[in-house]
């Protein structure tokens, strides 16, 4: 907080000069509107671009004819010009048309306005708990103390035990409506936060890319010794603390036994009254999903920006062994102009165009197969000491079964989708059998997986509760 960095950090940081901007109230709304408030990380020219004339257009009728007076394209032009910052144009794998999404800057910039909001009200309370929860979980993972750990365990265990008993006795210590709507919004802000932090991820990932791009645009060395610099920089952001705590969060999100406690809590907290006072945004409510459409997006960016780097790096390679390959002509030109009046003053002659090794090593002697001896042993009787009823309730995927049901489609017409082949044969073990189709039609060179069309298929899980998945279209085909 010097005065020539933050000096620097106005003249130069893209958030900060949004919010000196002379449109920023009608840039910042319209930012909001389409990318933060539907949590949507990339959006078409054609789309954004006929938002933006809806939103002009209703901005001129509210405010003045004569306001913004360029049309939408040139906006969205000067937005993503480098002296700007605000938005990154970008055009998609298989892709002609291009796409618009927020800057980091720019989300960080829109989140600070948001909280210039004036509040409900400070939830002091709430947070001071969060401070004593915080210090008690880094205490309780630092300590190496057995005894001490020991006591702090029989401890909890008492007091739980004390709560056990009031709740039988039916006192219940329940929290007031100030308390539950305190929580409430320190989780929501909390919730939100978590979305703009996978577009930081990303603008790590792709400020990587470009560097290693110029390493390798630049390199004078060997491949080697590019590529090893290139993984080590990689592993040291996977192995950072951002990294790590990414990685964590991704694991812990992907567990399907915590997305359903996730969304139980979620539907139960929002049906309390004195949340409900507060009309809460109802997107709170899939929340976590969209943690996981952005986490997605952020794995796909990371896992096409190392498919491009390859690539790159073979196209150097090429262009090195095309080199290699003309100094090899020229050699060959030289040798065939010699070849009828060879120099007399040769000084070797070479026996063989390439040496021949052979290691006495390589031809070990005979070695016997060795014939095991298998003891006959006599089982005893015993009691099982685990539960076998584990083993009944194992799911199995007859893959052979499903490739019938496919074949049998496939004898009256040349393709099938696996959504037409769901209406036929409904998925009676929920997601596992859904993944052996997949696996199915990945295996099948006949079968097409379309990433650019979407489908979304339905079932009921053993509970009886509906379930849903969205996944690439897959068409069978004979």
């Amino acid at each position: 907080m010097e005065f020539k960095s933050l000096q620097s950090l106005r003249r130069l940081h893209p958030g900060w000069r949004l919010l000196q901007a002379d449109n920023a109230p009608m840039i910042i709304a319209f930012f909001h509107r389409c990318f933060v408030k539907p949590n949507a990380r990339a959006l078409p020219a054609s789309e954004l671009e006929n938002a933006l004339e809806d939103y002009l257009y209703t901005l001129r009728i509210q405010v003045d004819a004569a306001v913004f007076p360029r049309a939408a394209c040139e906006y969205l032009a000067d937005w993503a010009a480098n002296e700007r910052g605000w938005l990154r144009k970008y055009y998609p794998q298989h892709s002609d048309e291009p796409h618009f999404d927020l800057t980091p800057a720019t989300e960080q910039a829109i989140r600070w306005l948001t909280g210039l909001e004036q509040p409900h009200f400070i939830g002091a309370e709430s947070r001071l708990t969060l401070v004593f929860d915080l210090l008690q979980q880094i205490v309780d993972g630092a300590e190496t103390d057995p005894e001490a750990r020991l006591r702090d365990l029989e401890t909890r265990r008492e007091a739980i035990e004390r709560e056990i008993e009031d709740v039988r006795a039916g006192h219940l210590n329940l929290m007031d409506p100030t308390r539950l709507r305190e929580r409430f919004l320190q989780m929501a802000d909390t919730a939100r936060g978590l979305l703009g932090d996978f577009r930081q991820v990303e603008a790590n990932f792709r400020r990587l890319d470009r560097q290693v791009r110029e390493q390798v645009a630049t390199w004078e060395g060997g491949k080697g010794d590019v590529l090893d610099q290139v993984f080590g920089e990689h592993d040291r952001i996977a192995d950072s603390d951002q990294g790590r705590s990414f990685r964590a969060f991704w694991d812990l999100l992907m567990s399907p036994s915590r997305q359903e406690e996730l969304s139980e809590l979620l539907a139960r907290t929002l049906a309390l009254a004195p949340v409900a006072e507060l009309d809460p945004d109802p997107a709170l409510g899939r929340i976590h999903y969209d943690w996981l459409a952005a986490g997605e997006h952020t794995q796909r960016v990371v896992a096409r920006l190392s498919e491009q780097l390859r690539r790159y790096i073979d196209d150097q390679a090429w262009l090195e062994n095309r080199r290699i390959m003309g100094l090899i002509r020229d050699l060959e030109q030289h040798a065939l102009a010699l070849r009828e009046s060879p120099p007399r003053d040769l000084a070797m002659r070479l026996d063989e165009p390439a040496p021949r090794v052979e290691l006495p090593m390589e031809r070990p002697l005979y070695s016997p197969p060795m014939t095991p001896h298998i003891a006959q042993q006599v089982l005893e009787e015993g009691e099982a000491d685990g539960d076998a009823g584990a083993l009944f309730e194992q799911a199995f995927v007859d893959r052979a079964l499903l490739q019938a049901r496919i074949r049998q489609a496939l004898q009256t017409r040349e393709q099938v989708s696996l959504s037409g082949l769901l209406e036929q044969h409904p998925l009676e073990q929920g997601l596992a059998e859904l993944v052996a189709y997949l696996a199915l039609a990945a295996d099948d060179h006949r079968s097409v997986i379309d990433e650019s069309d979407q489908q979304t298929v339905y079932w009921h899980d053993r509970q009886g509760v509906p379930r849903s998945a969205t996944l690439p279209r897959v068409i069978f085909s004979r």
